[in-house]
């Protein structure tokens, strides 16, 4: 057996907007695992927190272990940014990492606005639901857009995730990890401005940018990005 991908999703989102990468790495043999972090799509309802979080990883890792060797990792978004601090913690359980869409260092000028205009989204009726959707189908072509929002939306999640984002130092983890990492950055998305600095802190790093991708380069770009994530995987698996 292919040692496994597992794929980590973003803020807000869940497993389904991996729906293209699961069925493409299907086709190649490669056993995938799309998990759901604490409070987002099939757990939506509990309480998102970053050991919770930690906790999903390291739960997945170890079932892919026990079926399909060591597996590669790849985290987009938040799932980005808690899939470099797991590795760091835990050195050699992963081939490689894939760390898409998170090279930014959180920092409490952006991060503490952004909590409070959440926070006002939060009391429309809805608590924001239209508005997400809305984003989404407009930034987003379709299948991705639906691919995106239809495991659910994660409309209670945001307080907390910031919170637990700005708890994290990336560059520091960064220079913990031996393992291959692969950056995967859209070329308008506005969470690359420290790709350089991810990349200059990382032992055996590489850097890729999707044209004509913003933030969410995986349901924008899909094959283009599966494209780096087969690359990456088999950089790493094959070493």
């Amino acid at each position: 057996m292919r040692p496994a991908v597992i794929l980590v999703h973003g803020l807000r989102t869940s497993h389904s907007m991996w729906r293209h990468q699961v069925e493409a790495l299907g086709e190649q043999g490669i056993p995938t695992l799309a998990i759901d972090l604490p409070g987002h799509g099939r757990r939506i309802g509990e309480r998102f927190t970053l050991d919770g979080a930690l906790s999903s990883i390291g739960d997945a890792v170890a079932a892919a272990e026990a079926s399909d060797g060591t597996p590669y990792l790849v985290g987009f978004s938040l799932g980005g940014y808690v899939s470099i601090e797991w590795v760091a913690r835990n050195p050699g359980r992963v081939s490689g990492l894939l760390a898409a869409a998170c090279s930014a260092v959180p920092h409490p000028l952006v991060m503490h606005p952004w909590r409070a205009i959440a926070a006002l989204i939060g009391r429309f009726p809805d608590r924001g639901l239209a508005l997400n959707n809305l984003a989404v189908r407009m930034f987003i072509p379709e299948p991705g857009a639906t691919d995106v929002i239809s495991g659910g939306v994660a409309l209670d999640v945001m307080d907390d995730s910031i919170r637990a984002l700005l708890r994290l130092r990336p560059i520091e983890s960064l220079r913990r990890i031996g393992e291959p990492v692969l950056f995967v950055n859209g070329r308008w998305d506005h969470v690359g401005i420290h790709a350089r600095r991810y990349l200059a802190a990382t032992r055996n790093g590489r850097l890729v940018t999707i044209p004509g991708a913003s933030h969410v380069a995986p349901a924008i770009r899909p094959r283009e990005f599966t494209r780096e994530l087969l690359t990456g995987y088999h950089e790493a698996t094959q070493r």
